[in-house]
């Protein structure tokens, strides 16, 4: 249950989508129709480098292009800037520590999850975390671009 907002304003959400642009995504789907392949596809349309990272995957599959899918977070060999959140609330806690191994800058919880336990690890060890927030439709809002919704056609 969300007990608070994250407390960031919308400069500093915009200057977050503007600065970073390295996006670890956990839980990426291969489902073009699941948000957690269609978020980061808008993403990587507007500049974004997305890494997958989902264990059932070895690779997925984004319009025409394939990416390489990780384990998990600490088995990708380059910087993170943001780690991008695709999982239940309850299974926050061992990504939220991977993320501290690795260093990342800002952890991003999607729409409809937080951890509080994950949110105070991740704070005390310096890193920006956002929830129960979607990526696309922060940047679509704030950089006045249309987000990307899925057809039943897919």
């Amino acid at each position: 249950m969300l007990e608070e907002r994250d407390g960031l304003s919308d400069e500093e959400i915009k200057s977050i989508l503007s600065e970073y642009n390295v996006v670890a995504v956990v839980g990426m789907s291969r489902d073009p129709r699941k948000p957690g392949h269609y978020v980061p596809k808008f993403l990587m349309k507007h500049g974004y480098k997305i890494i997958p990272v989902n264990p059932n995957s070895d690779e997925i599959n984004v319009g025409n292009q394939t990416l390489k899918s990780y384990k998990n977070l600490l088995e990708i060999p380059e910087d993170i800037d943001i780690i991008n959140v695709f999982r239940r609330s309850e299974d926050v806690p061992p990504v939220a520590e991977e993320a501290i191994r690795k260093g990342t800058k800002v952890f991003w919880m999607q729409e409809g999850i937080y951890n509080k336990e994950a949110v105070e690890k991740l704070r005390k060890a310096g890193i920006i975390v956002i929830w129960d927030r979607c990526m696309m439709k922060e940047y679509s809002r704030l950089f006045n671009v249309k987000p990307f919704v899925p057809t039943s056609k897919l």
